[in-house]
């Protein structure tokens, strides 16, 4: 099964409120509404934001899963990032990358390969929400709230049927490792994930030289006191210098959760250099 999914709240991470889950179905699209249903009715959704079964399909799952794993104890699996897939396609066809390696989901549905329409009522929203951050917690919900919800997921099961047509099987292993990678990066475990499902091994038929390829994986280094200036530098530019080095994604949580660490995402060995150039800004 394929389900659309997006969650709305207010500054989303651990710390914020997840009012809406919404999920979309191939003949249906649900609001859940956390406001009025809290604990016990986002909890009704567990067992398939959780399961193998169902493929959630998400544009950059980070942020929603750590608010669902901190706020509702939900350690959201099997996603299919459309993010991520965008960047893999791009990949397979040699184009390289932009330096903060993220597409927005406007953009993203204005490409006429997944979908091809303009979706200018996000940025109405986002308007709104730029003057009003409680936007998403008044009820009863407006009509402008429910279509923005929906249209947030309404084309999601479309654009991953377009998506999973151009991946190479490469890139449908390295999509599954990412999404988990992504799921559990800012929630950090102290038993590093034991309880969380595991991260996809590489898998037999793959059709490739196995020398070729890495396992992909998630380090979270601890940054001292006073250093996260230099590790980040002046407009970004220290890490920007790092990623522009390392085919890794380098994420900085800020604010909105562990504001002393940095997370690194990629293969192995690019990880590891990332990791001593990030050591070396530390010192």
């Amino acid at each position: 099964m394929v389900v659309g999914l997006d969650c709305e709240g207010v500054d989303l991470c651990r710390y914020g409120t997840l009012c809406i889950v919404q999920l979309a179905f191939p003949d249906a699209i649900y609001l859940v509404d956390a406001v009025r249903g809290g604990r016990k009715l986002i909890n009704a959704c567990k067992p398939a934001l959780e399961s193998v079964y169902v493929t959630k399909v998400i544009h950059d799952c980070k942020r929603d899963s750590e608010a669902l794993h901190y706020q509702f104890g939900i350690k959201l699996h099997n996603v299919m990032d459309t993010q991520i897939a965008y960047y893999l396609i791009e990949e397979q066809l040699g184009k390289k990358s932009t330096q903060d390696g993220h597409i927005s989901f406007v953009r993203l549905l204005a490409d006429p390969r997944y979908c091809g329409i303009s979706y200018v009522e996000k940025k109405e929203v986002r308007s709104l929400l730029k003057e009003d951050p409680q936007f998403w917690t008044y009820r009863p919900l407006s009509e402008l709230m429910v279509r923005a919800a929906a249209d947030d997921v309404r084309f999601l099961p479309y654009v991953f049927h377009k998506m999973m047509e151009n991946l190479s099987e490469e890139s449908l292993w390295r999509l599954a490792v990412r999404g988990s990678l992504c799921c559990r990066c800012f929630c950090i475990s102290d038993n590093e994930y034991a309880d969380w499902p595991a991260i996809p091994s590489i898998p037999e038929f793959l059709n490739v030289e196995r020398d070729t390829l890495e396992d992909e994986i998630l380090s979270i280094l601890d940054v001292p006191p006073g250093k996260m200036g230099r590790v980040i530098g002046r407009k970004g530019s220290s890490i920007l210098s790092i990623k522009e080095s390392c085919k890794a994604e380098i994420l900085i949580s800020g604010s909105k959760g562990a504001p002393d660490k940095v997370f690194i995402i990629g293969p192995l060995k690019q990880v590891r250099k990332a990791e001593a150039m990030l050591r070396g800004r530390m010192l």
